[in-house]
């Protein structure tokens, strides 16, 4: 078995793109209507890969406060210049439980935890 994606309802495609393609770093890969008012989006390659599903049926989208998706960055310091750089805000962090490994969390447009790790 091998994992394909994880799948993220949102509410503003382009919003979210943005962010991840901006912020996150990753492609777009694939994108397309699938039926009137529902757009899907495909991002990252190898084995990363989220697909984005806007809906204009979709007013809120809830993924509870359980669940980050994680990313791994050269340098958690130059990640947080980057962030404040373009005005967005940090959500928790950065920590550093050990001296292996330092990260911190920032949400996406619908309020998905992100976080943002630094293997040192």
């Amino acid at each position: 078995m091998r994992f394909c994606w994880s799948t993220l309802r949102v509410k503003n495609l382009e919003e979210s793109l943005k962010f991840y393609v901006e912020i996150v770093g990753l492609n777009i890969t694939k994108r397309y209507k699938s039926t009137p008012g529902k757009e899907i989006a495909f991002l990252g390659d190898g084995e990363t890969k989220i697909e984005l599903i806007c809906n204009d049926e979709l007013k809120e989208v809830s993924y509870g406060e359980h669940i980050s998706l994680g990313f791994e960055v050269n340098s958690v310091d130059k990640m947080i210049n980057l962030i404040k750089e373009k005005g967005l805000a940090i959500y928790s962090g950065p920590f550093q439980p050990n001296p292996n490994i330092k990260f911190f969390y920032m949400l996406d447009p619908d309020g998905l935890k992100i976080q943002f790790v630094e293997n040192i």
